[in-house]
């Protein structure tokens, strides 16, 4: 009886008894998710344009955060202003995401073009370990401070505890799904990749080129790696385990849909809101630790009664 009292009543009494604890644990919950989402952003843009599960991109993520604390450590002795550094070492950052999806497409994708999708996702797997390494020896494995002036304090809203940190995260996550959106559906380049996301013969047959529209979409994953690794980095460091993120951003795509730019947001949400409240309020449960396996969890529940997630497309093969 006291277990069930501790699964099934408790945990709703203290929501109704303790409302600002609760809210405060929502809206931590919800700024976590924002975070997972914006991983799961660029494994989406590259699956809708080419089918292939990019399993590099939380690399990707550590890399160009990598690039980022290091350039600004080579420009910060020369004496410029603090803001000017962050400007130029993030536009340098962006440069080089651009140049890496370019010889990521001459090395590895074009090679690979027509191959079976199982043998483009172990190349990403493979890219993965060679751009660790790269990260590591270019700038070290030692943990690192990222401060580009974000804002750090916290707000009391009535007894609620909020980051700023966190809400900076979110307006950019928002922005870049508005932006991503317009992008997809309002531009030339966007319908292009969607056409190449349909059907790569038919798309080629059309005057697409195909290795164009892999080096936009991995530069645009590139930038999207970069956000994600800003945050986090602000928040926690820029470590090597920032490559571990990637893991949790595969049940957010499993419940979101790998198809869907929204699915992403909504799936990542729901992961960082669930994981939290129920690390909270249903500790005399668990004992803790449940935010390593709760995704994971509840992942394989929408996997055997909806495979294709919230937001994606049901596949129905004729025979």
């Amino acid at each position: 009886m006291e277990f069930l009292h501790a699964l099934l009543i408790q945990p709703f009494v203290d929501m109704v008894m303790e409302p600002a604890f609760f809210i405060e644990t929502v809206t931590k919950g919800l700024m976590a998710g924002v975070l997972y989402s914006l991983v799961a952003l660029g494994f989406v843009l590259i699956f809708k344009a080419s089918g292939v599960f990019n399993f590099a991109q939380g690399v990707l993520a550590l890399f160009a955060a990598l690039t980022l604390t290091g350039l600004m450590e080579i420009m910060e002795p020369i004496g410029m202003p603090k803001a000017l550094v962050v400007i130029l070492a993030i536009a340098a950052t962006i440069v080089v995401m651009v140049l890496l999806a370019i010889v990521i497409e001459r090395l590895v994708l074009r090679p690979l073009v027509n191959q079976e999708l199982i043998i483009l996702f172990m190349a990403t797997l493979g890219l993965s370990y060679v751009l660790e390494g790269a990260g590591d020896l270019l700038w070290g494995s030692d943990v690192k401070v990222l401060d580009i002036g974000l804002p750090t304090d916290v707000w009391d809203i009535n007894g609620v505890f909020v980051e700023q940190l966190d809400v900076t995260a979110a307006v950019a996550a928002g922005s870049l799904v508005a932006v991503l959106a317009v992008f997809f559906t309002k531009t030339r380049i966007g319908r292009a990749l969607r056409a190449v996301a349909d059907d790569h013969q038919a798309a080629l047959s059309v005057g697409i080129s195909l290795q164009q529209i892999w080096v936009i979409v991995w530069s645009v994953a590139g930038i999207v790696a970069l956000v994600a690794g800003i945050m986090w980095g602000s928040k926690s460091g820029v470590q090597f385990s920032l490559s571990l993120i990637a893991l949790k951003a595969l049940p957010v795509l499993i419940l979101g849909g790998f198809t869907s730019i929204p699915g992403a947001i909504i799936g990542g949400l729901i992961i960082g809101l669930g994981e939290k409240v129920v690390e909270v309020f249903w500790y005399s449960v668990h004992g803790g630790a449940v935010e390593n396996w709760f995704a994971f969890m509840l992942a394989l529940v929408f996997l055997m009664f909806r495979p294709q997630g919230l937001f994606g497309d049901k596949i129905i093969e004729r025979v």
